[in-house]
């Protein structure tokens, strides 16, 4: 069992699976469509960690077309058939979370910015269904989505635990920032040499704790690095 977290809080996009490539080049195309020439390394600078819907109003200023529910589901349905086709989970992904799960007790939840379904079709697609079921929560159905704590504080809530006793892995800076405005403590997943992930200072800038770049090493990271709330930890146990 982890002496140092009591639950592990996992994003899914670019922490589990390795979709932003998939997702933005649906996006991309999209965008195009509507008369937005966009780079590939453009479109993950201004998109990736953050949902269509919310960025709407930019496609708006930048393409003049007034993006509707209809715009969005037609982007999720062409985006769902790539993801069906294409995706992979990010590598060692699936082996940390068996270990975590064990480690934990099965104290781990899957709390995303994107909706439910596409969720459930990444977790199902790469083998990981089981491991978060009943335990995926989505940034749609809450309140507030990321860069707003709401995802998280709901994950820790439904695993009982306190969100200061709670590691939140991530790879976004928006990411980060909803994981810390929860409390808890934030590992953020920096592979090196990837386009739609961000050097490890901009997310110690956004306010990680630790980072990593091997989902191999995972496991062990939380079994070993310290609470960012160590004194508030010390004095509540």
């Amino acid at each position: 069992m982890l002496d140092t977290y009591d639950a592990v809080l996992f994003d899914c996009d670019g922490v589990l699976v390795d979709s932003e490539r998939i997702t933005n080049t649906v996006l991309r195309e999209m965008l195009h469509e509507l008369g937005w020439e966009l780079s590939a390394e453009d479109c993950f600078r201004l998109f990736v960690g953050r949902s269509v819907r919310d960025e709407s109003p930019m496609i708006t200023e930048r393409t003049g077309f007034t993006v509707t529910a209809e715009w969005i589901a037609a982007f999720r349905a062409r985006r769902n058939v790539a993801l069906t086709r294409d995706l992979l989970a990010i590598p060692g992904a699936v082996a940390a979370v068996r270990a975590i799960d064990r480690l934990t007790g099965g104290q781990l939840a899957c709390a995303s910015g994107a909706d439910r379904a596409k969720i459930e079709l990444q977790l199902t697609k790469v083998g990981l269904a089981d491991a978060f079921a009943g335990k995926i929560f989505s940034g749609m159905e809450t309140p507030r989505t990321k860069p707003a704590p709401d995802v998280y504080l709901a994950a820790a809530a439904a695993l009982g635990v306190d969100p200061a006793r709670a590691a939140v892995v991530e790879d976004t800076p928006t990411g980060v920032r909803a994981g810390v405005a929860a409390g808890a403590t934030v590992f953020g997943y920096c592979p090196p040499d990837s386009p739609a992930h961000q050097p490890p200072q901009v997310m110690l800038d956004a306010g990680a704790t630790h980072t990593f770049g091997d989902m191999a090493e995972l496991p062990a990271l939380l079994a070993t690095a310290q609470p960012a709330n160590r004194a508030l930890r010390a004095i509540d146990r």
